[in-house]
């Protein structure tokens, strides 16, 4: 007999032989076809990749954009390889002492595995999965890359999902367009955009949070003074966006869903221009930022070569 306490790993491991690939993502003429649900709870095929319209790749994704999320939402983004040990303990005491699975301790790479390959269930095996996912996928993709898979999935809205789909929804622009405080904004949405930072149930509750996370890219050198006290100063212009809401969760959207296949060049294109742009002056790096970073470049090291 199999000692109990040899149980659940043995379990464990046999729930993680069916993970799926990720080495096909790093291929960015590769796209495939996720499940994401709207807010009646119903689910659609969306597609991830050069197939859907609004794919943004990222050289036309603003490096303020990168940097908003990278530190609102995962500060060690660049330091850990997945996923984020100090944060799993602290999430594990917390939950222990709630006796419930609520803090989630999720870095970016984890929450681009579970969008992409998982599902919302709050459970052990599904996180388990998510970690193993997201260590999978640092030892595939460049950060750079993560980066951008996860801003062309990230929940934005009633069935708004993506950088591309977000940026024209509520600022009706490319997301090549948009302006630090904008950038601010929306990464100020992705804790909860359809709860607790909804804009149109606690728009106060958003604001404040972009103006933390503006005050972050000024910290950090992204920004220097002129352009931080410029985007604080800025204005958004939302009004009325309230009924355009109301529509998107009483009418059920139909998505196009073309089979999972790698593309060719020259197939359907994206909404945006093609990526042949060379990164703005102010890009997110693709590797560890330095300690020391100058008054309004992110790091000196920046871009760090692709993976080999």
């Amino acid at each position: 007999m199999i000692p109990a306490i040899n149980v659940y790993p043995i379990n464990m491991a046999i729930s993680l032989a069916p993970t799926p690939s990720v080495s096909d993502l790093s291929d960015k003429r590769f796209s495939t076809i996720i499940q994401v649900r709207d807010w009646q709870g119903q689910y659609h095929p969306f597609v991830v990749g050069p197939r859907n319209p609004r794919w943004t790749p990222s050289s036309r994704i603003p490096s303020e954009m990168k940097w908003a999320v990278i530190l609102a939402e995962d500060e060690n983004f660049y330091k850990h390889e997945g996923f984020d040990v100090k944060a799993i303990k602290n999430a594990i005491k917390y939950d222990l002492e709630k006796k419930s699975l609520k803090r989630g301790a999720s870095t970016i790479t984890q929450q681009t595995a579970k969008n992409l390959f998982l599902s919302r269930e709050k459970t052990v095996t599904r996180k388990v999965k998510e970690i193993y996912l997201a260590w999978r996928m640092e030892q595939e993709l460049t950060k750079g890359r993560i980066i951008e898979l996860y801003l062309n999935v990230v929940e934005l809205g009633p069935m708004v999902y993506g950088i591309g789909h977000g940026s024209r929804y509520y600022f009706g622009k490319p997301a090549a367009a948009l302006t630090p405080r904008e950038c601010a904004f929306l990464a100020a949405m992705l804790p909860g955009p359809r709860l607790a930072y909804n804009p149109y149930k606690n728009l106060g509750k958003v604001v404040k949070r972009s103006d933390m996370i503006l005050k972050l890219l000024r910290k950090r050198g992204v920004l220097d003074e002129g352009e931080y006290q410029a985007a604080m100063a800025a204005e958004l212009n939302i009004a009325g966006l309230q009924k355009k809401v109301d529509q998107s969760v009483s009418v059920p959207p139909v998505f196009a869903a073309p089979s999972s296949s790698r593309l060719e060049p020259g197939d359907i294109p994206s909404e945006e221009p093609p990526d042949t742009a060379a990164e703005p002056a102010k890009t997110a790096p693709e590797d560890k930022p330095t300690e020391q970073l100058p008054a309004k470049q992110p790091p000196a090291a920046d871009p760090i070569p692709e993976k080999q």
